[in-house]
């Protein structure tokens, strides 16, 4: 176990909690019915399964995880349990708490629940701090100035020179705080051991092209673009 986690079992489910809110998390905060009118769901991105949270002094956001696509249409909120260590929201908590004590901008993890439904079978869900005051970049394509695209640009190329690879580069999971720039939803996400091929990271960016296309069409995607890779590349090759 790590030194920056407390984790519980009870029968059935686990619990991943933060050192910092040792003595708060339980596995009721996991539920946004538990939390009433103290939830509002997430509105943008995504597949629903979202909300934000007021606890006390601290603003939250409570995530499920749910499948997308043909999957869905089997089991929308199950996953095939193989081991602890491969739950999706123990992976993502963990990832996220590396992250952030690398001082890279993403959102710190506040607790990590699973429960196994079935001997194979399991739900889970995460539970992060909200970067309050912050909008989906999304929302800003059109607006952004070309230097905010080159300052992103940055931030992308210091995400990939650590080795992080997100599985979902996209529009939804870049928040704006005035000239600072977040990455959100790490599932799936990981860190690529050294030495590894490099391909990983041009695949990154066409993700990423193409939400931009996606959300505000081919002439907003070439016109940032190359702000864009300036940014990202600086003196370096990629």
């Amino acid at each position: 176990m790590a030194d920056s986690e407390i984790i519980e079992r009870h029968k059935g489910s686990a619990l991943l909690v933060h050192p910092d809110y040792r003595g708060r998390v339980t596995a009721e905060w996991f539920s946004a019915e538990y939390w009433g009118d103290c939830a509002r769901p997430v509105s943008s991105g995504g597949r629903g399964g979202a909300w934000f949270i007021e606890a006390g002094e601290v603003s939250l956001v409570l995530r499920e995880y749910r499948r997308g696509g043909l999957a869905a249409r089997i089991s929308r909120k199950t996953y095939a349990y193989t081991k602890e260590a491969e739950v999706r929201s123990f992976s993502e908590f963990r990832l996220l708490d590396q992250l952030y004590r690398m001082g890279l901008p993403v959102p710190k993890p506040v607790g990590a629940w699973y429960r196994k439904r079935s001997p194979v079978q399991y739900q889970a869900s995460i539970i992060i701090e909200r970067l309050n005051d912050t909008v989906p970049l999304a929302e800003l394509l059109e607006d952004l100035d070309l230097k905010d695209w080159t300052a992103l640009g940055q931030v992308i190329r210091r995400f990939h020179d650590a080795g992080v690879r997100h599985a979902d580069l996209n529009c939804f999971n870049v928040l704006v705080r005035g000239n600072v720039y977040y990455l959100i939803d790490f599932d799936k996400g990981s860190i690529v051991p050294p030495g590894s091929p490099l391909d990983w990271k041009s695949r990154n960016l066409e993700r990423f092209a193409r939400s931009i296309r996606k959300v505000a069409g081919d002439a907003v995607q070439a016109r940032v673009w190359e702000p864009f890779m300036t940014g990202y590349n600086g003196s370096h090759s990629v």
